[in-house]
């Protein structure tokens, strides 16, 4: 009896001090590259209005999910296919989508201190195209790029879809993961409620000519 008593502690222990990720493939990611000083193509400019980025991360006990608004960004096409691109996000507007009240500003207050993303002395993020590649169909594409959180810059490797090129509008999205200790996020939760050690990203971009 004991040693069942012993097991179902230390089994609640364990449980109690991992957090599974969030749902998603994981980008690769390296020392930040060299950007190119041109890029082939035409300039579409980003519609902030129709473009998000949606973020999740899951803790022992549940999951939190948001949003964090595109601040402007421009991609480059060249004869149908995506060639380049940048992108600034506006970290003062991190905020949770799945609490209200007085919950959902704890938590967003909670986002953007120096725990988590410390606005106030970082207040946007980057993201600027080094490299696209085909993927497996016409529709997929492989982007590299590098990531500017917190001032610090590393190289993501993630699998996009293009999901339409017109001479007057490029839709594409994203969907991936990324490890948040490598930018300096590493806040772990409470000890009987740990956070996860990846955030999801699910990013839309509309962009027109």
């Amino acid at each position: 009896m004991k040693k069942l008593v012993l097991f179902a502690a230390v089994a609640s222990l364990v449980l109690a001090s991992c957090a599974g990720n969030p749902e998603g493939k994981k980008a690769e990611a390296t020392d930040s590259v060299a950007v190119a000083d041109s890029v082939a193509g035409n300039t579409y400019t980003v519609d902030t209005t129709q473009s998000q980025l949606v973020w999740k991360g899951t803790k022992v006990t549940g999951a939190h999910e948001g949003t964090v608004a595109i601040k402007s960004g421009s991609l480059f096409v060249d004869n149908g296919a995506i060639t380049g691109g940048n992108f600034v996000l506006d970290m003062n507007t991190i905020s949770s989508t799945d609490l209200d009240g007085e919950y959902k500003e704890k938590l967003d207050g909670h986002l953007k201190a120096d725990d988590f993303f410390a606005v106030a002395t970082f207040p946007e993020a980057s993201f600027q195209i080094t490299e696209v590649k085909a993927g497996a169909t016409a529709n997929d594409v492989v982007i590299s790029g590098n990531l500017t959180i917190k001032g610090i810059s590393k190289n993501i490797t993630f699998d996009a879809k293009v999901d339409e090129v017109s001479d007057s509008v490029v839709k594409s999205s994203a969907d991936f993961n990324i490890a948040r200790e490598d930018w300096g996020v590493t806040y772990e939760g409470k000890k009987d409620d740990l956070i996860s050690k990846e955030i999801n990203f699910k990013v839309t971009i509309v962009a027109n000519k």
